[in-house]
């Protein structure tokens, strides 16, 4: 794997690699406060910067598509909200903040714990031995970081990142 996050081979538009360091870095506030970021969180921040920010282009920031981002005001205002180098959204080949570096493995566990719960409860009619082997899959992940699975009980709260809506 690349310090960007990516792997050798892996050809991303550039929305879609600045999309994938976006995500990255609201997959490492959840892991350091349990929670996701909102949108209206964003926003407030970038304003008290005098910064604008729609929706509907954090929405296609965020997903990758629509027009690549590249003002550098509200690259390097997200960049001081996430308390990370410029150079990780603003520069072309950015090297991977050691902050989210930590991060990666947790956010890792922190997800497989979310399906381990989610494979509970849905897949009731699976036969034991299948479900079984998903479990012992998963709880070798998760054993690897077990605060994942603590920060996993605690549920999603709404955050209002749902696309845009169109007239």
């Amino acid at each position: 794997m690349r310090e960007d996050g990516t792997r050798r081979g892996d050809s991303l538009s550039p929305q879609a690699q600045l999309a994938r360091r976006l995500n990255l870095l609201l997959d490492v506030v959840v892991a350091e406060r349990g929670h996701p970021v909102t949108f209206k969180e964003v926003q407030s921040e970038l304003a008290a910067r005098g910064i604008k920010l729609s929706r509907a282009r954090w929405f296609y920031m965020k997903e990758g598509s629509g027009r690549l981002v590249t003002d550098p005001v509200l690259l390097t205002g997200l960049c001081d909200i996430f308390n990370v180098d410029p150079s990780y959204l603003v520069g072309g080949d950015a090297v991977l903040p050691e902050r989210i570096d930590s991060q990666l493995e947790f956010v890792k566990s922190l997800r497989a714990a979310r399906v381990k719960s989610f494979a509970a409860r849905t897949l009731g009619d699976v036969s034991p031995e299948t479900l079984r082997a998903i479990s012992e899959f998963l709880n070798r992940d998760i054993g690897l970081h077990p605060e994942g699975e603590r920060a996993a009980a605690i549920p999603p709260a709404d955050t209002e990142d749902e696309p845009p809506v169109v007239p």
